[in-house]
């Protein structure tokens, strides 16, 4: 028998209060009001359903007041515990407590690397959720990439967010990370807090999003020197990536929002987004079931979702958890769509079963 405590703290009951000790509601006095969720099987041992966290309180330096309590969750039908589902995740991803990320690390701005109870607050490793077992190397099929770049852009009137998480497909490591907040252009500075506080503020992320976000063809520009930093891409070979494909869950980033972009820029969609795989498509064919989002297939392949749904890196990051698992499984990932240099109006789906 299994009693399943559930502990939660109202972000709004938590800003300004990262260093202080609340009540939380079942009555416990945690420091740092750690909202948590335990498992208690009797007859045994007292042990945590999953690894307690700090208070989601996003507080990096330029804004100690910053909160964010979105904690690890699950998505609906989720397993009880994280050691009951097949995800290939090394062991101590089982047993540690979770932490958010930094927002200002996973952009290359936090200036709290040297304080120790920052570190001990949030998470500064995507290895930390993306870590592999070898144990299960010998599972994996010969993939014909080398790199996979899970994408997940956030933003439906202009692009707020670009995320890019980079695993190698052959041992499904994780490499590196590109990550930044994007300030739209075409929209006034009232409609962009509008915009902003709708979309982050409920996620209380919104402060890190206004101290960091640059402007999309800055975006596209670092990101070129970052694929160029890993061989990924290069001008000379008409602008393709290398061995590597954009890894994402539908068609809407590269097939619809990314060209919306760049047409408000005024700007030519660049040739290494013309194909990508659409995870969906690749997981209907081998899974033989249909998932119509990444929280679908979270919970039909029983892996706990992490972190902030809709919060692109977070999102970007539970996908690439995904990818993991279909690979270990023996999944082979194949660019799903393409569109021509020629004409990029034009996309070809090359799957015959496809999630419409």
């Amino acid at each position: 028998m299994r009693i399943i405590i559930f502990c939660q703290v109202s972000c709004h009951a938590l800003a300004g209060a990262a260093n202080h000790s609340i009540p939380c509601l079942c009555g416990l006095d945690w420091n740092w009001t750690m909202a948590s969720m335990a498992r208690v099987s009797l007859g045994r041992f007292l042990l945590p359903l999953f690894p307690l966290s700090t208070p989601s309180s996003r507080s990096f330096a330029p804004c100690p007041s910053l909160c964010y309590t979105h904690l690890l969750s699950r998505g609906p039908g989720a397993p009880a515990s994280m050691s009951s589902s097949p995800l290939c995740v090394a062991d101590d991803q089982i047993t540690r407590r979770w932490k958010p990320m930094c927002l200002y690390h996973t952009q290359g701005r936090c200036t709290m690397m040297g304080d120790a109870s920052h570190l001990e607050k949030f998470n500064h490793d995507f290895l930390a959720d993306l870590k592999a077992n070898i144990t299960t190397l010998n599972k994996l099929k010969p993939q014909n990439l080398d790199y996979l770049l899970v994408l997940d852009l956030e933003g439906k009137v202009e692009i707020l967010e670009f995320p890019v998480l980079m695993i190698n497909a052959k041992s499904m490591d994780y490499v590196d990370s590109f990550h930044r907040f994007v300030r739209p252009t075409m929209m006034s500075e009232h409609r962009i807090n509008e915009y902003i506080e709708g979309k982050y503020g409920k996620l209380g992320v919104d402060r890190v999003w206004h101290d960091t976000a640059i402007p999309f063809k800055d975006v596209l520009q670092e990101f070129e020197l970052w694929m160029q930093s890993h061989q990924l891409w290069d001008k000379e070979r008409r602008g393709l990536l290398n061995r590597a494909a954009f890894v994402t869950c539908g068609n809407w980033d590269l097939k619809t929002k990314i060209p919306e972009q760049c047409k408000i820029l005024k700007i030519k969609t660049p040739s290494y987004f013309m194909e990508w795989i659409n995870l969906k498509d690749v997981y209907l064919n081998f899974y033989k079931r249909r998932a119509t989002g990444m929280m679908t297939m979270l919970r039909q392949l029983e892996i706990p979702s992490l972190g902030s749904h809709h919060l692109g890196i977070d999102d970007a990051k539970n996908i690439a958890r995904v990818l993991q698992r279909m690979l270990v499984d023996g999944a082979i990932l194949q660019i799903t769509a393409k569109r021509s240099l020629s004409s990029p109006a034009d996309v070809k789906f090359l799957f015959k079963d496809r999630v419409r």
